[in-house]
């Protein structure tokens, strides 16, 4: 809530205005009569899907993924997300892209795949990340820690 994804979405307009390619997603909250109800994937393209819904039901099935009073709908972030950066991955060297990814986060991290998307887009030539990952708190998230201490990763603390 301090503003990461106001601040991806205003880079990104910066960088398509000045001709430069991106690609990628973001999260969006979802409201309901003023109460927040969950998050949806928006990507650059255009295209919407939930990532998570505030599920009443504590006693669901132990196969959800939940963070909180989230449910994590997997299905719907892979769909949308995955075929993105699998292209962004398999883009040639000549066009050079960034590719936005907000956030790398508990939620998105039940993905094993969106976890070995990220890790590939990370190490492949001629992609440039920005990125959004939490602030250290509870339990560290090992692709978290793992981007923190890259070499190659500058990190920003938004406040």
């Amino acid at each position: 809530g301090v503003g990461k994804t106001t601040l991806i979405q205003k880079v990104t307009q910066a960088l398509k205005s000045s001709g430069i390619p991106v690609d990628g997603f973001y999260t969006e909250e979802v409201r309901e009569g003023g109460r927040r109800t969950g998050f949806d994937v928006v990507t650059l393209s255009g295209r919407r899907g939930p990532l998570s819904r505030v599920s009443s039901d504590s006693s669901a099935s132990r196969r959800e993924h939940r963070v909180g009073q989230y449910v994590v709908d997997l299905v719907s972030f892979e769909q949308l997300v995955l075929p993105m950066l699998r292209n962004v991955n398999h883009g040639s060297d000549a066009e050079k892209k960034i590719c936005v990814i907000d956030e790398i986060g508990k939620m998105e991290l039940f993905s094993q795949a969106f976890i070995q998307a990220v890790r590939q887009t990370l190490t492949g030539s001629g992609t440039v990340v920005l990125g959004t990952i939490p602030i250290p708190k509870g339990k560290p998230l090992d692709l978290v820690e793992e981007i923190r201490s890259r070499k190659d990763v500058k990190v920003f603390n938004v406040s």
